[in-house]
């Protein structure tokens, strides 16, 4: 599964299967955002500071939440995965509204 799909599957956007409104890792968590709530220029950084392998949803599934908030607690400016993905979503979704 690539970055895009795994972001669709998190962001529950499987459930829309005919609109095209994926958005990449990369898209979300670039380095503007990253930069600006975190030590890191890019998410896969992020990921890499905390030994987490994340190439698929099941890889994301099998990471204990708590581990992962934890991670992102200490890492960033927020207290949680959900957090720190909501607001990304936030952002992304203000810079690109029609």
């Amino acid at each position: 599964m690539s970055f895009d799909e795994l972001l669709k599957e998190l962001q529950g956007a499987k459930s829309n299967e005919g609109v095209q409104n994926h958005v990449s890792f990369e898209m979300l968590f670039h380095e503007t955002f990253m930069s600006r709530y975190s030590s890191f220029k890019c998410f896969n950084e992020f990921l890499r500071k905390g030994n987490f392998d994340v190439k698929t949803l099941e890889d994301v599934d099998n990471i204990p939440e708590e581990l992962f908030d934890r991670h992102v607690d200490r890492e960033t400016d927020f207290d949680s995965w959900k957090t720190m993905l909501g607001r990304a979503n936030e952002e992304y979704e203000a810079g690109h509204r029609v």
